[in-house]
């Protein structure tokens, strides 16, 4: 019988997919294994900066082979299609076949447009370089007239978004929309600055009411009220790639993979999943899906692949928030500091030590790419270590 190495592919390059292939390259260089990474475009997206981009800001372009270079990780560029877990391969494109005996699934999120009538056709999403780079060309004209932009969406890529476009574009009317008041997850103190910072910025809000419908100028909401807008930005609202659910996979009401305590589907041992495409539970709670619990469930999975092929055992996942970072424009933020369950604590940072403390915590994750690639880095994007212990109790 021939003998042939343990192939590992990834799928998905964004934050998550990204650190556990080259992790997994670096953890597993002296055992006889292949890694493939698939991912549809050889751009690294930053997640986390695309309404930077939006607002039109020029980031910088990184290329996922360059990130790659060294590491032992082997690039296909294309879209995973379909995933035959009985034959144990992966379709890229409908045309390639990649043989798994370890597959990790790291298809993020993206926002979901299909949930009101009218988003689709006519509001922008931030789901990819190249649109938010368009919404900010179209945005810069809208500027020049003085025009309307709605932001739909009280999250904190809602938030973050508003603050940039305003701060951007200081002759644009920008107006938040949210069912819920921005920042809801805050504590008071941090809230009120949230607040204050949007006012300065000329942030409209309207609160309290539904999104009904997205129309091609304006957007109407549940009590018959029309907020016109020459743009409409959509922040709310998350959907899955459905390829899971459809290859069988057991997943959960959302279509994300239901997950054992080490991250490992339950109904398909060998496809492991992380960020936000994994249903994962602690003692607290569900994890929602944001890179501060994402990038550790790629380095916990790359590691635990790597004991498992050498036999050892696997400790189950562990994993506590500790803050809220919220960028308001260039200048400014506010961060809640929070309990392992991501609900308030009692401390708060605001104004420039605020924008300092973000940039040190969840600046461009490409660094650890390439430095993962020569060394075991401990995972500090999230801080993990010390709201894990206190989880753990």
């Amino acid at each position: 019988m021939n003998h042939h190495p343990h192939r590992i592919v990834v799928l998905g390059a964004g934050y998550t997919g990204m650190l556990a292939a080259v992790r997994l390259a670096r953890r597993t260089r002296k055992l006889d294994v292949e890694i493939t990474l698939v991912n549809p475009s050889a751009r690294f997206t930053e997640r986390l900066r695309m309404h930077q981009i939006a607002a039109g800001q020029e980031l910088a372009d990184h290329r996922i082979p360059d990130l790659l270079a060294g590491a032992g990780v082997e690039f296909v560029q294309g879209w995973a299609t379909s995933i035959d877990t009985v034959g144990q391969r992966v379709l890229v494109d409908d045309t390639t076949a990649l043989r798994y005996d370890t597959l990790v699934y790291a298809l993020g999120s993206s926002t979901a447009t299909d949930i009101v009538p009218g988003a689709a056709d006519h509001a922008w999403t931030l789901n990819d370089p190249r649109t938010a780079h368009r919404f900010s060309e179209q945005l810069a004209a809208v500027a020049a007239d003085g025009g309307k932009v709605a932001v739909c969406g009280g999250g904190l890529t809602g938030i973050e978004a508003a603050a940039e476009i305003a701060e951007n574009h200081p002759g644009l009317t920008v107006t938040l929309i949210s069912g819920s008041r921005p920042g809801a997850m805050m504590g008071d103190k941090a809230r009120a600055y949230l607040n204050k910072a949007l006012d300065r910025l000329g942030v409209v809000r309207e609160i309290g009411h539904a999104v009904t419908k997205v129309l091609p100028d304006a957007v109407e909401l549940a009590n018959g009220e029309l907020v016109a807008a020459d743009l409409v930005l959509w922040t709310a609202g998350v959907r899955v790639s459905p390829l899971a659910a459809q290859a069988g996979i057991e997943t959960d009401a959302r279509g994300l993979i239901v997950v054992d305590p080490g991250l490992r589907s339950v109904s398909h041992p060998n496809i492991h999943a992380i960020g936000d495409a994994a249903a994962v539970r602690q003692p607290w709670g569900q994890i929602h899906g944001t890179c501060q619990s994402g990038l550790p469930t790629a380095a916990y999975t790359a590691d635990a692949i790597a004991r498992e092929l050498r036999g050892k055992q696997v400790k189950p996942f562990r994993f506590g928030y500790f803050h809220q970072p919220v960028s308001l424009g260039r200048k400014d933020a506010v961060i809640q500091f929070t309990n392992a369950d991501d609900t308030p604590g009692r401390f708060h940072l605001t104004g420039r030590v605020a924008v300092k403390y973000k940039e040190a915590v969840s600046s461009s994750p490409v660094p650890t790419f390439k430095l993962s690639r020569k060394l075991t880095m401990s995972v500090q994007l999230s801080k993990d270590g010390k709201a894990t212990r206190a989880a753990k109790g």
